[in-house]
């Protein structure tokens, strides 16, 4: 089990906890801190001395209590065995870190990433982009699929048809309808804006 001893490249080895041999009376085994084998109490117990070691460890209040409460979580359903371990604390803080530093990994792998992304920015559309797509808004549906296929889409009068099941020359007729339509659509946006 690797524990962190000062900063994210200092890492010993420490042995994984044994279980101890000492019981009480009731068969309740306790730590050498005498904390009784109830999950809660040794969370009560715990989580603060644990939270202000991470936190000497990490500089962050917030990050050390994350990872001791991760760590935790982690123990809760293992808690039948951990509770015979001779330090099941140690378990909690050896996790703790290994949680700390995976995040200071994942944190600076992202900073890494960050310094060679270069951000694409897109311009945001053009008043004649926006005023085609109202006018196309306004077209029946069959009509406006047709321009779309085919003036944006680049299919054939013939793909469209197929691809419609109609025949060539009602797409046509589509086509046709749909350009006179939009072409007045466009030009009564044009002349609402000189109006204006």
């Amino acid at each position: 089990m690797m524990v962190r001893t000062h900063g994210p490249e200092d890492i010993r080895e420490e042995p994984p906890p044994t279980p101890t041999a000492t019981a009480t009376a009731t068969g309740d085994t306790k730590d050498v801190a005498g904390v009784v084998d109830s999950f809660e109490e040794f969370y009560a117990a715990t989580f603060q001395p644990l939270m202000l070691q991470l936190y000497a460890y990490t500089a962050d209040i917030d990050q050390a209590r994350d990872a001791v409460q991760e760590a935790f979580s982690r123990a809760w359903p293992r808690w039948n065995n951990l509770a015979h371990y001779d330090h099941p604390a140690a378990w909690i803080r050896t996790v703790a870190m290994n949680v700390a530093r995976s995040r200071w990994r994942r944190l600076r792998a992202a900073r890494a990433h960050a310094r060679f992304r270069r951000d694409d920015t897109t311009d945001g559309p053009t008043p004649d982009r926006v005023a085609l797509a109202r006018a196309l808004a306004t077209l029946p549906e069959k009509q406006r699929r047709a321009i779309i296929l085919f003036h944006i889409a680049d299919l054939s009068i013939t793909e469209i048809a197929e691809q419609q099941g109609v025949a060539p020359g009602t797409i046509k007729s589509w086509l046709h309808r749909g350009r006179a339509a939009l072409a007045t659509a466009l030009s009564d946006t044009e002349t609402e804006e000189t109006n204006a």
